[in-house]
C-alpha cells in the first residue's frame, strides 16, 4: 500500500492540546498564543475517549466540534487522535477481562493509562467503534492533515499475560512453526524437561522459580510487537474506508523503550513520527537524543519524519526532573530538525494543574508568559518558521551502524555472561564515540543494503542470522570498513548458540576466535597494551588471520587480544572486545572512520572541546549545513552561503557562538 504523503507548508511547528481540561474561555486565549508563538499542527483527542462517548454507544462531538472550528479558522492544521489509548471507566466495568495482566500473574487496574490487553477483542470492539465514529465524522474535515492513532502504542502494556494473549499466542506461534516438533527444536525444550506435546500446554512467559525458557521469551517479544502492530492496522483499515488523510502512530525510539520491533512496524506508517524525551540518567543524553533521531529517520528509509513529542523543560517521570539550560530548547529541536525532521512538536502546549503529568513541562508554562520557557518557545517558533526551504531535503551520511530490536530482547536474557551490560550500553557507547567525532550516522536494520555507505559499525549484535552477517562480511570483502564489537554474532534467530568460537558468522572475517568471555566487575577498570582503559568486559580469544592492534595488559584475559584488525577481501575487519572509555573508543572510531576516508561534514576550530554536531540536509536545490555548538566558548566552521537564522552571508566561516545554533544554506556545490 503506497503511504499518503504529509503535506505541509514547512516545518510544523506544534504541540499536544488537551482542551478537555479546560473551560471554553481558556481556548480563545490559547488558540492566540498558539498564533503568537508561531505553531501550526495541533495534536488534539489523544484521550478523548470518555469526553467523546461518556457511555457505550452515547457519543457527543460538540466540545471536539468547537475546538477543530476554532483552531480551523485560526488558521491551525490538526493532527487528529483517534482517542483509543485509554478506556472509559464504563468500559473496563463492564468488560474487565480486558484488563492486562502481568507477569506475576496480577491483573492491573484503571486509574492509569493503557488498561488494556493488546489481545482483547471487546477492547478491539469498542475501540474500532469509537474510531468508526470519530473517522466518520472528521475523515474529510479541512482542518484534519494527519491522523494520530492512539497514543505511545505499547509503553504500558505490551506485554500482556492473560489468557486472551495465551490464545493469541498460541496462534500466532502455529502459524511461525507449523508443528509442535519445530516449536521444541526452536526452544530448545530438551532443556529441563520442558517439551510440548500440544499447542494448548503453552502458555506466555509469566514468572517462574527459576529462569524462563530464553526461546519463549524471544518468541514472546516478537508476538507482542506483531499483535500491537495488528492493532494498529485495525485502526488504519477503518480510518482509511473514511479519510484520504495520511496516517501515523507516535513511536517511542529512546532508551528503556524495548518492546516494539519499529522495524516491522515502519512500513505501515505514512510518516514516521517519534516521541523523544532527554533522558538524564544516562552518561550522555545529548548523544542519545541524536541517536534518536537518526534512528526515526533510519526507520523510514531516510526520509524526513515529526518529532511528535519532546519537552520545552523538565518531564515528570524520571527520578530527578531537570529543567533544559538557556538555549538547550533550541538545541535539541534543532538537532532533530538537522537530523531529518520535518515536524517539532511539543507535550504539551499548556502545563496541567491536575493529574500525573501536573509538573511536566509545556510550551504554555504554570509561570505564564512571562518566563524564560515563553520567549524561548516564541524564539525557536520564529526561527522554524524561517527555516521552510529546508522541508522535504534529506541528510547525508557515510556511516552506517546496525540496529537491532530482536538482538535487545535477546541480550537482555536472564541468565547471561554480566548483568551490568546490556544491548543499549554498547550502541549508546559506539554512536557515543561517533557523535563527537562529528560523523553523521544512518541507523540500520540488519540485513540491509550497505553500498551507500564507507564505513559499518555493528556493535554488539548478539542475535543475528547467517544471512544477515553475510551482508556485512561480503561488504567488507567488496572493499568496506566495518567496526564490529564483542557480544556480537553470539546467537541465531532461535537464540541457539553458534559454536565454534563467539561471533559465529563472522568470524572467519574478523580473524579471531573467540573461545571464552570474561566480563569483570562495574566498578574494576582494564589497562590496554595502547595506553587505552576499559570496563565491563574481556574476551579470551587467539587470532587467526587477524592482526592485534592492542592487547589486555590486566585483568582475566590478560595477554589476549583486545582490539584487533583483519584484512578481508578488499576491505577491513576491525574488532573491539571490550569497552573503552569515551576518549578512548573517541580515539579509535578516529582512527578507523580515517581508514575509511570519512570526515566531518565540515572543518571546526575552537570551541572548548565540547561536542558540536555537523549535520548536512540536502535538497534538490540546496544543502543545508547544521552546526550545533553545546559547548560555552565560541568555535569557528568552514562554510559558504546564507545563514538562516540569522540571514547573515557566510563567506568562507561562520562564526558560532557558545550554546547557539547556524544553518547555512551552502549555495556552492559542498
Amino acid at each position: 500500500m503506497a503511504p499518503r504523503p504529509f503535506a505541509h507548508d514547512g516545518i510544523a511547528f506544534g504541540c499536544d492540546y488537551n482542551p478537555e481540561q479546560w473551560t471554553p474561555d481558556v481556548w480563545d486565549e490559547d488558540i492566540a498564543l498558539m498564533q503568537e508563538a508561531g505553531v501550526d499542527l495541533v495534536a488534539v483527542n489523544i484521550f478523548g475517549w470518555s469526553h467523546i462517548e461518556p457511555r457505550a454507544g452515547e457519543y457527543d462531538f460538540r466540545a471536539l466540534d468547537d475546538v477543530i472550528g476554532r483552531l480551523h479558522a485560526a488558521g491551525i492544521r490538526v493532527n487528529l487522535g483517534t482517542g483509543t489509548s485509554s478506556p472509559p471507566a464504563w468500559l473496563t466495568c463492564a468488560h474487565p477481562e480486558i484488563l492486562p495482566v502481568a507477569e506475576d500473574g496480577t491483573r492491573r487496574y484503571p486509574g492509569g493509562r493503557q488498561a488494556w490487553c493488546p489481545s482483547s477483542t471487546a477492547f478491539r470492539a469498542a475501540a474500532l467503534r469509537l474510531v468508526e465514529a470519530v473517522a466518520g465524522r472528521y475523515g474529510d474535515h479541512p482542518a484534519v492533515a494527519l491522523w494520530h492513532v492512539s497514543n505511545e502504542l505499547g509503553c504500558h502494556n505490551a506485554l500482556c499475560h492473560c489468557g486472551a494473549s495465551a490464545a493469541a499466542f498460541q496462534t500466532w506461534l502455529r502459524a511461525k512453526y507449523e508443528s509442535i516438533d519445530a516449536l521444541n527444536r526452536a526452544w530448545g525444550t530438551a532443556f529441563w524437561s520442558q517439551t510440548y506435546t500440544e499447542w494448548e500446554q503453552i502458555g506466555t512467559p509469566r514468572a517462574t522459580l527459576s529462569t524462563r525458557n530464553p526461546g519463549q521469551l524471544l518468541d514472546f517479544h516478537r508476538f507482542s510487537s506483531d499483535e500491537l502492530l495488528s492493532y494498529y492496522r485495525a485502526e488504519a483499515d477503518v480510518i482509511r474506508r473514511l479519510s484520504d488523510v495520511p496516517i501515523t502512530t507516535n513511536f517511542m525510539v529512546t532508551a528503556h523503550i524495548e518492546n516494539l520491533d519499529y522495524w516491522s512496524w515502519a512500513a505501515d506508517m505514512d510518516i514516521v513520527a517519534n516521541d523523544h524525551y532527554l533522558d538524564h540518567r544516562l552518561d550522555d543524553p545529548n548523544a542519545e537524543l541524536a541517536f534518536a533521531a537518526d534512528l526515526s529517520r533510519g526507520l523510514g528509509g531516510g526520509a524526513p519524519w515529526i518529532l511528535m513529542e519532546h519537552s520545552t523543560g523538565a518531564v515528570n517521570w524520571q527520578p530527578l526532573n531537570k529543567p533544559k539550560a538557556a538555549g538547550e530548547i533550541l538545541r535539541n529541536s534543532l538537532t532533530h530538525v538537522a537530523r531529518g525532521a520535518d515536524g517539532v512538536c511539543f507535550f504539551q502546549w499548556r502545563a496541567s494543574v491536575q493529574g500525573s503529568e501536573k509538573f511536566h513541562s509545556a510550551m504554555l508554562p504554570h509561570a505564564g508568559t512571562d518566563s524564560a520557557v515563553w520567549r524561548e518557545v516564541v524564539e525557536l517558533g520564529g526561527i522554524v518558521e524561517r527555516l521552510g526551504e529546508v522541508a522535504g531535503s534529506r541528510v547525508e551520511a557515510d556511516v552506517a551502524l546496525v540496529f537491532s530490536w530482536e538482538s535487545w530482547w535477546a541480550t537482555q536474557n536472564e541468565s547471561r555472561p554480566s548483568r551490568a551490560l546490556g544491548y543499549l550500553d554498547q550502541v549508546h557507547a559506539a554512536y557515543a564515540a561517533l557523535h563527537a567525532e562529528g560523523l553523521t550516522v544512518d541507523i540500520v536494520a540488519p540485513g540491509s543494503e550497505l553500498s551507500a555507505y564507507k564505513l559499518v559499525v555493528v556493535p554488539g549484535l548478539h542475535l543475528v542470522r547467517a544471512a544477515e552477517a553475510a551482508v556485512v562480511t561480503d561488504w567488507i570483502a567488496a572493499g568496506g570498513t566495518a567496526l564490529v564489537t564483542f557480544y556480537t554474532g553470539t546467537v541465531d534467530e532461535d537464540d541457539r548458540v553458534w559454536t565454534g568460537g563467539y561471533t559465529g558468522p563472522f568470524r572467519e572475517a574478523l580473524g579471531i576466535r573467540i573461545e571464552e568471555f570474561a566480563p569483570i566487575a562495574p566498578d574494576a577498570c582494564l589497562r590496554l597494551s595502547d595506553g587505552a582503559t576499559a570496563r565491563l568486559w574481556s574476551e579470551r580469544s587467539r587470532v587467526m588471520t587477524a592482526q592485534v592492534e592492542a592487547s589486555f595488559v590486566d585483568g582475566p584475559s590478560a595477554g589476549h587480544p583486545a582490539v584487533t584488525r583483519n584484512a578481508w577481501g578488499n576491505g577491513a575487519a576491525w574488532y573491539l572486545a571490550t569497552l573503552p572509555s569515551a576518549a578512548d573508543y573517541r580515539a579509535l572510531v578516529a582512527r578507523i572512520a580515517g581508514e575509511a576516508g570519512v570526515r566531518p561534514a565540515a572543518t571546526v576550530r575552537g570551541g572548548d572541546g565540547a561536542v558540536v554536531e555537523i549535520v548536512r540536509r540536502r535538497g534538490a536545490d540546496a544543502a543545508y549545513l547544521f552546526v550545533v555548538n553545546h559547548g560555552s566558548a565560541p568555535l569557528v566552521i568552514d562554510a559558504t552561503g546564507t545563514e538562516l537564522i540569522t540571514g547573515t552571508t557566510v563567506e568562507g566561516h561562520a562564526d558560532v557562538p557558545g550554546g547557539a545554533v547556524r544553518i547555512i544554506r551552502e549555495e556552492a556545490a559542498a
